[in-house]
């Protein structure tokens, strides 16, 4: 019988990454091609890769958080083969439908998705957008260890996560970026340090980081950015919580040979 292979996360850059869970291979609101551009307001604000991202030889499945197109980047997912399945809150879905998916799965705050009999993904309320509409965080259970990973990209912990089990890792901005009168678009130190007492994470990953990526437009020049994993590091630590911030650059896997929290039944 052949060995296992570890679990690892590789981030992609921004908020994009690739879960290599139980041996299925997950790509995160993957922008993995072109430009990131928003509603076609290239003046406005728009994202710079320097190269594109390979995509792996196989993919089990598409969990996208949110609808926007740094998570449901369109030009991404016109390029990816459309019969790998989508997870995705309601946002999310209709642009896979769109693009052509042909297995679409809405997941609402509160249900679950079990990709076969190895993982199960549940989703939880995320990120406010607008004054209505809410989109989706994710804890992703691996059912032969236990092993328990939560994202969710803006800094929108929900206060939910107090009364379930701690996750083992946990990915969310550190770095807080905000707009003259709009406020925070997102919420990085402070959700961060919301996130570790609520859930208590062994280790915590940065997301939304620009990497690699540059930003141009109108909306980037008025972008303030504040927190930082030193900053959160140093909360953690006053806060008196263990919770250890693993940082990694764009293209860098971790392998997750943690001790999950909670033991496989």
């Amino acid at each position: 019988m052949s060995e296992q292979r570890a679990d690892t996360l590789t981030w992609l850059d921004v908020n994009s990454w690739q879960f290599n869970l139980a041996e299925r291979c997950i790509l995160v609101d993957p922008w993995l091609v072109g430009d990131l551009v928003f509603s076609n307001t290239s003046w406005l604000i728009r994202g710079i890769r320097p190269q594109p991202v390979p995509v792996p030889e196989r993919v089990d499945l598409l969990l996208l958080s949110q609808g926007l197109a740094d998570h449901a980047h369109p030009e991404t997912l016109e390029m990816l083969d459309k019969s790998i399945p989508v997870v995705a809150s309601a946002a999310g879905a209709k642009v896979a439908t769109e693009k052509g998916f042909t297995q679409v799965t809405i997941l609402e705050p509160g249900e679950s998705y079990r990709l076969g009999d190895d993982i199960l993904i549940e989703a939880l309320p995320g990120a406010p957008i607008g004054p209505l509409a809410q989109e989706n965080a994710y804890i992703l259970t691996v059912l032969s260890t236990g092993l328990r990973v939560y994202y969710e990209p803006h800094g929108y912990p929900d206060t939910e996560l107090e009364s379930r089990p701690p996750v083992d890792v946990a990915i969310t901005p550190l770095v807080s970026l905000k707009l003259p009168v709009l406020g925070p678009v997102i919420r990085g130190g402070e959700g961060a340090l919301e996130l570790a007492q609520k859930a208590k994470p062994q280790w915590l990953l940065p997301t939304a980081d620009g990497g690699d990526v540059t930003y141009e437009g109108v909306v980037a020049k008025f972008l303030t950015a504040s927190g930082g994993a030193e900053v959160v590091r140093s909360q953690l630590v006053q806060a008196g919580l263990s919770t250890q911030i693993k940082a990694l650059r764009p293209m860098e896997t971790l392998t997750l040979d943690l001790t999950p929290h909670t033991v496989a039944v």
